[in-house]
């Protein structure tokens, strides 16, 4: 299984740097200086490798230059390329509560009384912070839930997560 790390967003100036939104808690690794990604275009199962020639922050954005992409038209090429690693790689935390996004994805969802709610679907990473996406049981319907201590008190990778929603966020 893959998780994706970084996705490009666009080209940036003229000698092919490539504007990256970042998808991990740990950018200055990933992204380093010799570092090969693996990168696919959204839908594909190809994949292609790049070496990382630099990488510098420029206005709260990763900016990165890879081998082989030296002008605007074939950084352009790229918009949209989704940076991969596999799961099976990544190291394991020693932190109880911190999970990776595919973790999560597919585990049930039951409110504190037992009630099953549904299943996350997806990790959405947003300004104000994440949230669960989990369709629900019944109708299917979407469910945001915000991924935070006092509306979801327990996660156990073995028997799903618990949620104590407040009033109101899950009326349609």
């Amino acid at each position: 299984m893959e998780l994706v790390v970084g996705r490009v967003a666009r080209s940036h100036g003229i000698r092919g740097e490539l504007v990256v939104e970042i998808r991990t808690d740990e950018p200055e690794l990933r992204f380093a200086v010799g570092t090969v990604l693996r990168g696919r275009k959204p839908k594909s199962a190809q994949t292609t490798e790049y070496t990382v020639t630099a990488a510098r922050e420029h206005s709260g954005r990763l900016l990165l230059s890879v081998d082989g992409v030296v002008d605007r038209n074939t950084a352009d090429e790229l918009r949209g390329t989704l940076f991969v690693v596999d799961t099976a790689d990544l190291p394991q935390g020693d932190d109880p509560d911190a999970f990776y996004d595919h973790e999560l994805e597919g585990l049930a969802v039951r409110l504190v009384d037992g009630t099953a709610l549904g299943t996350v679907t997806e990790v959405l990473h947003s300004a104000a912070g994440e949230l669960l996406s989990v369709r629900a049981a019944g109708d299917g319907r979407e469910i945001l839930i915000p991924f935070v201590t006092d509306i979801v008190p327990e996660v156990s990778l073995a028997d799903g997560v618990v949620v104590d929603p407040p009033d109101g966020l899950l009326d349609v």
